[in-house]
């Protein structure tokens, strides 16, 4: 899909919900994009951020520890009036599974994979320490 590859600099019609410089609000795929959207004009929708916590995670490729920017802390209210604190990573899906064996990069996406997971790990027990929830989207699930 080569609408993914999109980036840019987006300007929120709400910038009072966006945690952060609302001047440097990247996308870098037509996904993100799409969220970007979604979390500015969504009443729902409190406060928002993207990239802007630090998780510190251990890149299992060169064994030492780095930082990972999930894409979006999100503040939301429920049907139900709770308020909700959720970390969104917005991946494509075939990052997110097993590459298959014998393909041309098949190490490259099988390295991929591992960091991601270790990020992921990472985030799950950062978020597990201060009641917040963690979630991955795919295409899959933005655009249905």
């Amino acid at each position: 899909m080569a609408k993914h590859f999109k980036q840019g600099y987006f300007t929120p019609k709400h910038p009072e919900k966006y945690l952060g410089d609302v001047t440097k609000i990247r996308y870098m795929s037509s996904w993100e994009l799409e969220l970007h959207k979604f979390f500015d004009g969504n009443p729902n929708v409190l406060r928002w951020a993207s990239e802007e916590i630090a998780i510190p995670y251990y890149k299992p490729t060169d064994g030492r520890i780095h930082k990972y920017y999930p894409d979006y802390w999100v503040e939301y209210q429920t049907k139900n009036g709770d308020i909700v604190q959720e970390l969104i990573e917005c991946k494509p899906a075939q990052q997110t599974r097993a590459p298959r064996k014998g393909t041309k990069y098949y190490l490259y996406e099988q390295a991929t994979l591992a960091i991601n997971k270790a990020k992921w790990a990472a985030a799950e027990e950062w978020c597990r320490q201060r009641g917040i929830k963690f979630r991955i989207v795919t295409e899959a699930s933005i655009f249905r």
